[in-house]
């Protein structure tokens, strides 16, 4: 939406600033998108008089001006043919940016001559293409500012023109009045009275209008009209052209700028025929498909079924609220006018516009709302425009159907709103703020002026004083805690848990993905999904057909693309949902990571390597112990058949218990997943971790052993298909008071064992709490290690 600033002032009586005006604008939710000033370039030139012009002593065409100016009598040559004695001019300064020549002028020496200056021409100032000689003005002052002169004189060069942009919502600031009605609500001026017509026709209307009842439902609600005969159609006056040529409108003639016009002005689209062109009465129609029509953008269109057109006895003559056609369209030698306006279905015209690719002015206004109590008034208003231009003499108004009652009203309940809004805002300043506006107030409820659809309840109420008020004056205050004391965690259990995995994940070198929830169903079957429970109803893509059932396709799927990108060593990991189902609830939260490649590049120590399954098993305990799983765990087999059936191990609680998984991947899902090893990777099930069972806060306090922890090495001969776990277990359950950690340090097999036999070494810390351990003490402990051992694996201690 284009405007000029003095077309604003027309509506508003203001002495605010271009600045304080285009502020208001923004922070009334008109966002102003561009202004352009042009007196903002002219400001530094001023006034002169030519006193004296002789002939340049060395050059034909050149005269050397004495020119009175607010600083002195200056020295300027000039080559202008009209150059002379006793003219006012526009005075350019050494060290003035002149804008049409690009030029910051300076001291001249011109042909031996010093020139201090120089006396412009329109062309130079960017006013017009005039350049045969520099400005004569037929008045003013020696030292006037030139933008002042202008302001005066011809207002039109130095008017501003500001572009705004309009939301949906505000049909009502798509007219320059409805604009000014906001800019008064906050206080920048006071609004004049508006322009008022009452138009009494002299005879009645040789053309009726009449709308079919399937056109009255959902098409248009009223159609307003009356003949003007005996006009005298030509260019519009100065004034009108100039302003709209100021938002970029070409000005046709006075017949239809006065209809362009009362379309920006008062956002009232409106349209005039030749009605000697008109053949017998205008009738508002569904079209039935394939008519055509020539619009007045000399396009043709051919029109679908059950759009609104209005047509005369022989035909369509233009498309309702969106275009009229350029058979009845008026000319210079148009001398009797029929003048139409009319309240159109937004949704109709919106339908009918999309369809036939029309986007005009009218459209975009019909379609967003215009004011349909405004329609009558409207008529007589644009009468009195055209009759004051082009002369004529009107008819009666015909009309046909019932302008719509748009009359609601909402309670302004004003405690509600100062709560909402967070600001003090006074009743009475609220009532004043929506009467302002144009809203009623009648007790504690506001009528809804016709102008604003986008008003639909008490809530519109509370955002129109809260604009109003500005919600620049917010101040930030932080929110009453509900308790006295320390408030309640915000986060719940899991979520912190959840965070607390994030962190830690990202603190041993993994890099966070987030991938979508939807995958292939070629990659979900590679991980137990792919059910038809599990499949979209209408997805983004083939590749996005089914919801995921593991993280692990995801992170396969993005170190593939790093991959593919030279990329060969990475750390991903992901915290998210995984779906077991389509149902709601059928879904578990999961935490996996994938280390594919070597654990750092290529080394001169030699200290490169491939990942394997003991990396992401220290980095899943490690994860485990950051989010409070108990330290005591088995290792089991027994994985989905993702995993390698070998190379990974189960963390558990128990058989029915599992924490987590870790180990290399199935080399056939890498290869389906065009992923190149080796590749290990971890899933942890945080909901699975049992809660702690004490909930509070406070940690327990530190226990610190004074008694020196006593250490001993055990090597046992099992069965090779023994598992270390079962014997680091039977060992730690010999004494579970006393004996407080069991690890492997070793293990031999084959040799003089035999094949089917290995060794596991152990070393055993016994830490004492009470007393001091003697010999005896230890050699009883180590004697039921060696029974708990023997039993547990059928192996015995090596010799």
């Amino acid at each position: 939406m284009k405007f000029t600033l003095s077309w604003l002032k027309d509506h508003l009586e203001t002495q605010a600033t271009l600045d304080e005006i285009l502020y208001a604008l923004t922070d009334l939710g008109l966002e102003v998108e561009g202004v352009e000033d042009p007196a903002a370039k002219l400001a530094g030139f001023t006034l002169a008089k030519v006193v004296h012009a002789e002939q340049h002593p060395d050059a034909d065409r050149l005269r050397v001006c004495k020119v009175a100016t607010d600083e002195g009598e200056k020295q300027i040559v000039c080559g202008a043919p009209n150059a002379r004695e006793g003219i006012t001019v526009v005075l350019a300064k050494p060290g003035d940016y002149v804008p049409g020549i690009d030029v910051t002028l300076s001291v001249g020496n011109i042909r031996g001559v010093e020139s201090h200056g120089m006396m412009a021409s329109e062309r130079e100032l960017e006013l017009s293409d005039e350049h045969d000689g520099i400005i004569e003005l037929p008045s003013g002052e020696v030292g006037e500012k030139f933008v002042d002169w202008l302001a005066a004189n011809d207002p039109a060069k130095v008017d501003a023109v500001i572009e705004i942009a309009i939301t949906p919502n505000r049909p009502d600031a798509l007219g320059v009045r409805g604009i000014a009605l906001d800019l008064a609500a906050r206080g920048l001026g006071t609004m004049k009275p508006a322009p008022k017509a009452e138009i009494a026709g002299g005879y009645p209307s040789p053309i009726n209008i009449t709308i079919d009842d399937e056109a009255r439902k959902d098409g248009c609600e009223v159609f307003a009209g009356r003949l003007i005969k005996g006009v005298t159609n030509g260019p519009s006056p100065k004034w009108l052209q100039d302003r709209l040529r100021a938002i970029g409108l070409r000005p046709i003639s006075a017949l239809v700028d006065v209809t362009n016009f009362f379309t920006f002005d008062r956002n009232r689209p409106l349209h005039v025929f030749d009605a000697d062109k008109v053949k017998g009465d205008l009738r508002v129609h569904r079209t039935k498909g394939g008519e055509t029509l020539v619009g007045l953008d000399e396009k043709a269109y051919t029109f679908g079924a059950g759009q609104v057109v209005i047509s005369d006895d022989e035909g369509i003559e233009s498309i309702g609220g969106i275009m009229g056609g350029l058979p009845t369209g008026c000319t210079e030698e148009t001398t009797n006018v029929f003048l139409e306006a009319a309240v159109w279905d937004r949704v109709q015209i919106a339908y009918t516009g999309r369809a036939l690719k029309i986007n005009s002015d009218a459209r975009y206004r019909n379609e967003r709302g215009i004011d349909p109590a405004f329609n009558m008034e409207a008529i007589d208003l644009a009468t009195q425009m055209i009759i004051d231009l082009c002369g004529g003499e009107p008819s009666e108004v015909v009309v046909a159907g019932e302008v719509p009652d748009v009359s609601r009203a909402y309670k302004l309940d004003t405690d509600r709103v100062q709560s909402l809004v967070g600001m003090e805002i006074p009743a009475e300043t609220q009532r004043a703020t929506l009467t302002a506006l144009g809203f009623v107030i009648e007790g504690d409820m506001a009528q809804v002026p016709s102008w604003r659809p986008d008003v639909m309840g008490e809530a519109d109420l509370v955002e129109e004083v809260a604009r109003v008020a500005s919600l620049t004056k917010l101040e930030g205050k932080p929110m009453r805690r509900p308790v006295e004391g320390i408030p309640a965690p915000i986060l719940s259990p899991m979520q912190k848990r959840e965070q607390i995995a994030r962190r830690t994940a990202a603190a041993l070198g993994y890099n966070e993905c987030v991938t979508y929830s939807f995958i292939d169903k070629a990659s979900a079957e590679l991980f137990g999904g792919g059910s038809d429970a599990t499949m979209l109803e209408n997805p983004i893509s083939s590749e996005m057909s089914h919801m995921r059932p593991a993280l692990l396709p995801g992170l396969l799927q993005a170190a593939a693309r790093n991959q593919a990108r030279g990329y060969m060593d990475m750390a991903l990991f992901e915290c998210g949902a995984a779906f077991h189902g389509g149902e709601p609830g059928e879904q578990h939260l999961l935490i996996s990571g994938l280390l594919v490649g070597k654990t750092v590049g290529k080394d001169v120590h030699g200290e490169s390597r491939g990942v394997d399954l003991y990396d992401v098993k220290a980095d899943a305990e490690s994860i485990l112990a950051a989010i409070g799983a108990p330290a005591k765990v088995q290792i089991l087999r027994g994985a989905r058949e993702w995993w390698h059936p070998g190379r990974h191990g189960k963390i558990c609680l128990g058989p029915k218990k599992v924490l987590g998984v870790f180990g290399e991947l199935h080399p056939k899902v890498l290869a389906a997943m065009d992923v190149k090893g080796p590749a290990v990777a971890f899933t942890i099930w945080p909901e699975e971790i049992p809660m702690p069972r004490k909930k509070n806060a406070t940690r327990p306090a530190l226990a610190i052993n004074d008694l020196q922890a006593v250490e001993r090495d055990f090597a046992f001969v099992v069965d090779k298909d023994v598992e270390a776990l079962t014997l680091v277990n039977a060992a730690a359950g010999a004494d579970k008071a006393l004996i407080e950690d069991v690890r492997v340090f070793d293990e031999f097999i084959g040799g003089a064992l035999g094949e089917d036999k290995k060794s596991i070494a152990v070393t055993v810390r016994l830490q004492p709490t009470d007393k001091t351990l003697k010999e005896a003490d230890i050699e009883a402990v180590a004697g039921k290690i060696v029974e708990k051992v023997t039993k547990a694996t059928g192996g015995s201690l090596r010799g």
